[in-house]
């Protein structure tokens, strides 16, 4: 978008003549008749779809089967609030347990609802290979009872072109990242692809940072999104503040048109660069990140309610998610809710720093240890799996002067065991002892906190 917004202060002429047939769209055939009012909120709704598609030369970025029927790994829905100042970015975990609406078919005839179904299935309804944008439409629609004004969908391709033309971006590694790490079932660790650290990647190297789960953090999804979505901002960062120059704008926008599919309302150079142009004034610092609040729901996402109605309500009323609603209003922004009921209220871990390591074979469950430290106030340094998956009890180390903290941290891991050690810091290690009372949790939203586009591209990455 930024540049476009570039591309209208040079001129429209030439780009309408070499971009205009770049741009493909769907149609709007496979909208549901039953959608929220455009009316009823203020503001404008952009579903920002990842496609993962194989199709038209991905494959040879993303590896896996040219005729793979695409899936939406990655989905933003942004909210551009009315006096064009603010924005937010709602990530939707693609694993998260919704409702999916009926929803056209290649054939013309149309789906069943379908309940408790994973949020990403919507983009496969139909398995083509380009795959559902309408679909994921209408699913976002029902869910958030947003009306959804544009949506647009991005490849690998257009992902790694804006990457490369930019000059990169800057991103953290926690820690040393293997092939096998990207790819599970290539059945040796691979050679090296990231080091430890902060670093600049661009291209391929990008596509593969944002596609990583395995090798970093607790390995889950969640903890994914949380590195997305850094990645995003520290682009828009680099973008906003460098500007791009106009020998690199043409191949810049040649090469994302090529690879972006939009709805008809965004479907030419003059209407995309109309609706780039009406974001240019938003600043970084309000320019927002946030996911829709959650918790593991057995191997897949559930979303809390009524925490998500009132972000869903914080966007229909066009406030900025960072700023509290009037007292005692429904729709005020969320933010992380308590541990749990025993702990809310009774542990405070302001100025305690620890990390988190699961020692059990569940999934996720450093990152919902580490949402509930975070909602105590502590500062969670990492998370990561620990060296083995066999502890039957949680234990709190700590390091030399720190067992009163350790102490401080225990009040949230109930029967956790204090263990000293030689090493700085203090380490939670979870036990299946965790793992058996955190499902009983009762509606914890694990919401982690706001992100905003100026942030340090290292903050802020908790689950991983």
């Amino acid at each position: 978008m930024l540049a476009l917004v570039l591309l209208g202060a040079v001129g429209v002429g030439w780009a309408q003549l070499r971009l205009n047939g770049n741009i493909r769209t769907f149609d709007g055939n496979g909208l549901s008749e039953d959608r929220p009012d455009a009316r009823s909120s203020k503001g404008e709704n952009v579903l920002v779809i990842g496609s993962d598609a194989r199709n038209d030369g991905n494959r040879a970025l993303g590896g896996g089967h040219q005729d793979d029927t695409g899936r939406s790994d990655t989905v933003l829905l942004l909210h551009i609030l009315a006096a064009r100042r603010h924005a937010v970015a709602v990530s939707i975990p693609r694993d998260a347990l919704v409702t999916i609406p009926p929803c056209r078919l290649p054939d013309g005839t149309w789906t069943k609802t379908r309940t408790n179904t994973m949020f990403n299935a919507a983009f496969s309804v139909g398995q083509a290979e380009e795959g559902n944008p309408a679909c994921t439409q209408n699913t976002v629609e029902k869910l958030t009872g947003l009306h959804v004004d544009h949506t647009l969908v991005v490849d690998f391709k257009g992902f790694a072109a804006l990457t490369d033309v930019v000059g990169g971006v800057r991103v953290c590694v926690p820690n040393d990242v293997y092939v096998n790490d990207l790819d599970p079932g290539h059945g040796t660790r691979g050679e090296l692809l990231f080091r430890k650290g902060e670093q600049t990647v661009s291209g391929q190297r990008a596509l593969d940072y944002v596609r990583i789960r395995h090798g970093i953090g607790d390995g889950s999804d969640m903890g994914r999104i949380k590195r997305q979505q850094a990645f995003v901002a520290s682009l828009v960062k680099k973008v906003k503040g460098e500007g791009l120059t106009p020998a690199k704008l043409l191949p810049l926008a040649d090469s994302v048109t090529r690879s972006m599919t939009v709805d008809r309302g965004l479907g030419s150079v003059p209407k995309l660069i109309s609706f780039a142009m009406s974001l240019k004034d938003i600043d970084l610092h309000d320019t927002k990140f946030v996911t829709v609040p959650w918790r593991y729901q057995g191997a897949r996402i559930g979303i809390v309610q009524p925490d998500a109605d009132r972000l869903w309500a914080t966007l229909k009323n066009d406030r900025p998610v960072d700023v509290p609603a009037p007292e005692g209003g429904r729709d005020a922004a969320p933010g992380p809710a308590p541990a749990s009921p025993s702990a809310a209220g009774t542990v405070s871990g302001t100025g305690i720093s620890v990390a988190v390591y699961n020692g059990t074979a569940v999934s996720g469950l450093a990152a919902a240890a580490a949402a509930e430290l975070t909602g105590s106030g502590f500062t969670v340094v990492g998370t990561a799996n620990a060296r083995g998956q066999d502890h039957a009890t949680t234990v709190i180390q700590y390091g030399t002067g720190l067992e009163s903290q350790a102490r401080t941290v225990a009040g949230l891991f109930p029967g956790a065991r204090l263990q000293p050690i030689g090493a700085l810091g203090i380490n939670v290690i979870l036990g299946r002892s965790y793992a058996a009372h955190a499902p009983a949790a009762g509606p914890t939203a694990v919401t982690g906190n706001v992100r905003s586009a100026d942030d340090d591209p290292c903050s802020d990455l908790s689950y991983g």
